[in-house]
């Protein structure tokens, strides 16, 4: 089988570099680029994000990646999103008192943490929703490494397709427990650095390459 090609989205917030030496050792076949129709015809899209929520969806904006998500999902073509990656696939994030709009992909608000130290920087475990494929052939304490301020602490999706799976929710805690990983249909998602976790980010790459 000829390796996938996964196109790591560069639209200026993000670790593109960590990000294409994962997935190269994950066994895909990587590009770095914002150019449209790369971004649209890959296997796999990876949406990475560091930085303020609202920056980033700025930054998203002008490359046309909140566009290019948006026609992915809706042709059923696989996207996944790392740290504020997977913060703007919700509706609203919060900081500093200012509210800027997301991608809308999932409602929800991103949110302070609320811990006795801030940033969450580290590793940590996580509680893998049941039957899960991302985190699949790994134990369960597992650690990976988080770098953030912000989270989501509520799933608020109650509603799917009888026909479709439920997504799959991951958690995680600092301080208060918060969505750490999604799994809904071609829409994954991570509040952690897979690029940055060794050995269990990188089967976390394989398991999400092996769906493509």
């Amino acid at each position: 089988m000829a390796p996938r090609r996964v196109v790591v989205f560069d639209y200026g917030f993000g670790n593109v570099r960590s990000a294409e030496r994962a997935l190269a050792r994950a066994g895909a076949e990587v590009e770095i680029t914002r150019d449209f129709d790369a971004a649209m015809n890959a296997d796999g899209l990876l949406v990475p994000g560091v930085g303020a929520f609202a920056a980033c969806m700025r930054g998203l904006r002008a490359a046309r990646g909140d566009w290019i998500v948006d026609r992915r999902l809706s042709g059923g073509r696989p996207v996944m999103g790392i740290c504020v990656g997977m913060q703007i696939l919700f509706d609203r994030g919060i900081e500093h008192g200012v509210e800027a709009e997301g991608l809308a992909e999932w409602p929800g608000a991103v949110e302070p943490l609320q811990a006795d130290v801030v940033p969450h920087m580290g590793w940590n475990t996580v509680r893998a929703a049941e039957d899960t494929e991302l985190f699949a052939g790994l134990d369960t304490d597992a650690r990976f490494y988080f770098v953030h301020s912000y989270a989501v602490h509520r799933w608020e999706l109650r509603e799917h397709h009888p026909t479709l799976r439920a997504p799959k929710v991951t958690w995680a805690t600092h301080g208060e427990p918060f969505v750490a990983a999604v799994e809904n249909g071609a829409l994954w998602a991570t509040q952690f650095h897979p690029e940055k976790s060794g050995d269990a980010g990188a089967q976390l790459l394989t398991n999400w390459i092996g769906t493509l």
